[in-house]
């Protein structure tokens, strides 16, 4: 949306964001809080974010860090017992923003943003918007960081209940995490609001015809054969987001045909994977590029045929999806709610967990191609779906229900 013309009835707010976690990274938690504070920005509002102590400086962005600790100074994605020492520090990163600016609103990402909110909303009568992007239980088990049968786990359970609970307005970035807090952890359906994980169709978009030759060039300094098709992953490698599935699927699938390439790009654990490709005897078939920055990522999915999203966990969004739909790619991923959800009928699905499943469903996606339709439909639906401006316009009704009380705007 264009700035010079917003609605005018459209409130704007001081907003500080609290963003637990290495902001900026590039990867899907990250993304999200990005494309929200940009298009709230947009919309003529003003942001202050809190944040880790490392991370990528974003221009236009005022970001306040926490001070760095010795042990941990290159701290940057996962699940860590270190974490605790983080947050400790981003509370008092907070607590001296919000003394400084007197903020409308406190937009808390995850559940220690949104721990973090609600004390230090309390203290000074801020209202809070909690932005949940998975339970946080759910996302220590899916790390390996907790398990169910661990003393931790019914406290924790617990203390996400009451998080939940206590906050006064919830987005979820999928109707099947809404659907989590309103069953689960019974919370009201008034408080909470659906606000999908969405993609800039602008910087994503599908591969052009005038951009063969510079495709062919990167191609070969991928040094990824000429008469391959290849299958593109961007995202977090771990178990987790199902990178061991897939290279297992790759196994099976070259059995069956031996001109395809897997293009895996992400972090963190690049050698460990390259070891287990070479393991698996799959490592002539696939190339890891490691980190690719945000802004170049569309460079990077321009060369695949299809696309792959194996990502297991039932609670976290997934917007890596959305980044394949706006690219116009055939997508392949588990069967599960939040692909579901983003995907319909137009993906190719496979069976949570099962490797031959989805090299099952990676031969099907590889013999439609990007001819079969599926690519520009999903495309279609990225632009009249998945737009940041209008997730912008549902984040300012929930702050306009959670500040009504005090008319606190700017």
């Amino acid at each position: 949306m264009d700035t010079n013309q917003r609605d005018p009835s459209l409130k704007r707010y001081q907003i500080l964001m609290i963003a637990p976690t290495s902001f900026f990274s590039d990867y899907g938690c990250s993304v999200r809080i990005l494309e929200e504070a940009r298009a709230l920005q947009r919309l003529g509002n003003r942001i202050t974010l809190c944040t880790y102590r490392n991370g990528q400086d974003i221009p236009g962005l005022t970001i306040r860090r926490t001070p760095s600790i010795p042990f941990r100074e290159h701290y940057e994605v996962g699940s860590s017992p270190h974490k605790i020492a983080f947050d400790f520090l981003l509370f008092w990163t907070v607590l001296v923003t919000a003394l400084r600016q007197r903020p409308d609103v406190l937009h808390a990402h995850m559940h220690e943003g949104a721990l973090i909110g609600l004390v230090i909303g309390r203290m000074f009568r801020i209202p809070m918007v909690f932005d949940f992007q998975g339970s946080l239980t759910a996302e220590m088990i899916d790390h390996r960081f907790l398990h169910r049968d661990s003393l931790f786990y019914r406290p924790l359970c617990w203390l996400e209940e009451r998080i939940d609970r206590l906050s006064p307005a919830i987005l979820t970035s999928s109707h099947h995490a809404r659907e989590l807090l309103l069953n689960r952890f019974s919370c009201s359906p008034a408080r909470v609001w659906t606000v999908s994980d969405c993609v800039d169709a602008e910087h994503f978009y599908p591969a052009e015809e005038r951009e063969r030759t510079i495709l062919a060039e990167r191609r070969a300094l991928l040094g990824i054969p000429p008469d391959r098709q290849i299958v593109v992953y961007l995202g977090l490698l771990s178990d987790y987001q199902g990178t061991d599935l897939l290279l297992q699927a790759a196994v099976h699938l070259l059995r069956q045909r031996d001109d395809v390439h897997f293009l895996i790009m992400g972090f963190p654990h690049v050698e460990y994977y390259q070891q287990l490709a070479y393991q698996l005897g799959v490592a002539d078939h696939t190339t890891f590029t490691g980190k690719i920055p945000y802004r170049q990522a569309r460079d990077f999915l321009a060369l695949g045929d299809i696309a792959v999203a194996p990502k297991l966990s039932a609670t976290e969004g997934s917007g890596k999806i959305l980044n394949y739909m706006a690219m116009g790619l055939p997508v392949v991923a588990f069967d599960t709610p939040v692909s579901r959800e983003y995907l319909a009928d137009e993906g190719i699905y496979a069976t949570p967990g099962d490797p031959v499943s989805l090299a099952q469903a990676l031969l099907v996606g590889l013999s439609k191609g990007t001819g079969c339709g599926c690519g520009q439909r999903l495309r279609r639906t990225a632009l009249e779906k998945y737009g940041w401006d209008r997730a912008a316009e549902k984040i300012l009704q929930a702050y306009e229900f959670v500040c009504s009380a005090r008319g606190t705007v700017i």
